[in-house]
């Protein structure tokens, strides 16, 4: 039996990849931040631990704990967890921007090289990493996020290149819209971090940005199954790829970032 860890798996695309992959007969180790999540994970059948990407006792300890669980070999890392951070790049405080790289950055990092470790001694492995539509093209008021997922791809592109020959491959998940609890999410970092009244953009945050966070689904959003099935793909097809791209948006942007020059790449974005 195949043995996958999970992050994020507390809610949305993380625990509806946990569901797919264990209705396809892997064995799922589930990960969350919350010591309440595992417990409901666990309670639902899975094998669970905690993994807090701002601790590194926390992946050390659940790295550690999940290869118990998965007899000694664990096959594949679906790095899923993390948050948003919306906000104009000069309203974010350093503070900011170091809890959002904490969590989508150093904390995925670091879990990433236990599996590396582990899997250069299997000779094999599969790890997939869950980016964005965002990390390879900018959108407006999203500058912390953006910044996590371009350095991401940066990190996933280099790894790949230095892992040729290891039997290990590396995927790239450019997800754009899917029905999830991030936006919820988000809000709360905009919430905690972003003072509203001393920012130029005062007024947009108060009217455009307060809808938008009570609107219903955004144009083209898919339900987490769309990420599952390539997930999927990238986890148990021969061939995986490098990169797949997951909703009608993430496949409009990378063919506009490869046809047109950067101006009008940011004309187009500007009015988004």
């Amino acid at each position: 039996m195949r043995t996958v860890l999970i992050t994020g798996c507390s809610s949305g695309i993380g625990l509806a990849a946990a569901q797919g992959l264990r209705a396809r007969g892997w064995q799922v180790i589930a990960s969350a931040r919350k010591a309440e999540d595992v417990a409901r994970l666990a309670a639902d059948g899975f094998a669970a631990v905690r993994i807090d990407h701002h601790d590194s006792a926390s992946i050390e300890a659940g790295f550690a704990e999940a290869l118990a669980l998965a007899g000694g070999r664990l096959d594949a890392l679906f790095n899923n967890g993390g948050h948003g951070m919306p906000g104009a790049a000069e309203d974010l405080p350093r503070a900011a921007l170091e809890d959002v790289f904490g969590s989508n950055i150093f904390g995925v990092h670091e879990l990433t090289t236990h599996a590396i470790r582990h899997m250069r001694g299997l000779g094999a492995g599969r790890i997939v990493q869950h980016s964005s539509v965002v990390g390879f093209t900018p959108l407006r008021w999203r500058a912390a996020y953006v910044a996590t997922k371009h350095a991401l791809e940066g990190l996933t592109n280099t790894m790949r290149i230095e892992l040729r020959g290891t039997g290990i491959h590396v995927s790239i998940l450019n997800t754009g819209p899917v029905t999830s609890g991030f936006r919820d999410n988000s809000m709360a970092q905009f919430d905690r971090w972003i003072d509203v009244d001393a920012s130029p953009h005062a007024e947009f945050y108060r009217k455009t940005w307060m809808e938008r966070r009570d609107a219903g689904p955004a144009p083209f959003e898919l339900g987490p199954d769309a990420v599952v099935r390539k997930l999927i793909h990238a986890l148990e097809s021969p061939r995986p790829r490098r990169r797949y791209y997951i909703t009608t948006p993430s496949y409009i942007a990378a063919a506009l970032t490869r046809i047109l020059p950067g101006a009008a790449q940011d004309w187009i974005v500007a009015r988004l």
